[in-house]
């Protein structure tokens, strides 16, 4: 599963997909400018946010 910890305060999360209630797992997308983009995404292809926030920053993720 993708924990994801704020560098900052230490809060800690880990996400399911609504749709089939699996663990999310940690993945990275490129922009069109090639900027890459941390995101957690569906094993089963139902979606991808982007990576939580917290304390006005990207929560990082250890893989």
């Amino acid at each position: 599963m993708a924990t994801y910890t704020c560098d900052k305060c230490g809060m800690s999360v880990n996400m399911t997909c609504a749709t089939c209630d699996k663990e999310l797992v940690h993945g990275t997308i490129t922009t069109d400018s090639g900027a890459e983009v941390a995101v957690s995404k569906c094993p089963d292809g139902h979606g991808k946010i982007k990576s939580p926030m917290c304390c006005a920053q990207d929560m990082t993720c250890s893989v």
